[in-house]
């Protein structure tokens, strides 16, 4: 469930403006009755609006911008959504739910999400030695769960409550420092030594036996108890995860930062004229970034100006 930069703050209510704006051209049309009053389309869009109405038209407009010059399939849509709950399994729902999503404004998040992975990893590359070795790294898989705590003191305390038959996941809720433990009981899903989580926890938890409570391992967030409850090795043949592994590399290697600029550029090129006067000015700072980092080709195309001026 990696986010992108431009989507990190993206909620399934933002989501839902665009889909109440779109739904009906009457605004008039009434969405609800009551005793006290009716509703309409539009009150319930001016009420968005004046909440969350500028980071909504930001969104919208990214969609529309990149979805203008990349292409996201229905597929590759529900390939990731599939990926996401096997790797949250049984805490998926509880998860996005968590975060304000129903499945399907999740799809429409992995759709913009997607979107712009696209844009960032246009010009990355990698060697086919890169996506051999990844492979292999990522062939052993270990479901995992754990508690992880400020000190070594309470991470013993943690181990001999789990030993002496305390459920794990009440363990976890009661002790943990990570946040979605309250939710997940400290369930990690499945992971691989490629995963992109604190060396030392890695190393810890591969080193373990199935079923087997360690001891504190140490790792830059805490002191750990880990237990995995389960082991795997993937069948698929490297020409299968060949391209899924292609696309992880990229990410790994892209630079994030030069998303904002380069979407800003492309909503500067589609020259948005805003009607909506309430929003005029939504796409203000936004638009600025395009101005802060010229893209490569630009750069390129400059100098090759100022040599042939010469």
């Amino acid at each position: 469930m990696k986010k992108t930069v431009l989507t990190l703050t993206l909620a399934a209510s933002v989501l839902a403006l665009g889909a109440c704006s779109e739904d009906s051209a009457d605004k008039s049309e009434v969405i609800a009755t009551s005793k006290v009053g009716d509703i309409t389309q539009n009150d319930l869009y001016e009420e968005m609006k004046s909440s969350i109405g500028d980071q909504a038209f930001q969104l919208l407009m990214i969609e529309k911008v990149l979805a203008d010059k990349y292409e996201v399939t229905k597929d590759e849509v529900n390939t990731q959504l599939e990926a996401d709950k096997k790797q949250l399994g049984e805490n998926f729902e509880a998860m996005i739910a968590q975060q304000g999503y129903t499945e399907d404004s999740y799809k429409k998040y992995l759709e913009l999400n997607l979107l712009q992975e696209k844009a960032l990893i246009e010009d990355v590359k990698v060697t086919e030695d890169e996506i051999k070795a990844k492979y292999e790294n990522t062939k052993d898989e270990i479901n995992v769960r754990h508690v992880v705590v400020k000190d070594e003191e309470t991470a013993k305390k943690v181990k001999a409550e789990i030993d002496s038959g305390k459920d794990f996941a009440e363990v976890a809720k009661e002790y943990s420092i990570e946040e979605p433990a309250q939710t997940t009981g400290g369930e990690l899903g499945w992971i691989t030594k490629a995963s992109q989580m604190d060396e030392d926890f890695l190393k810890g938890a591969f080193a373990l036996e199935k079923n087997v409570i360690s001891e504190p391992i140490k790792s830059s967030f805490g002191y750990h108890i880990i237990e995995v409850t389960d082991k795997r090795t993937i069948e698929e043949s490297y020409e299968d995860k060949k391209a899924q592994i292609e696309k992880e590399l990229k990410l790994e290697k892209a630079d994030q930062t030069t998303l904002l600029p380069k979407v800003a550029k492309m909503m500067k090129d589609a020259k948005i004229d805003i009607k909506d006067k309430d929003l005029k000015t939504a796409l203000d700072e936004f638009l600025a970034a395009a101005d802060t980092e010229a893209p490569a080709e630009d750069a390129e195309a400059k100098t090759d100006a100022t040599e042939d001026e010469k």
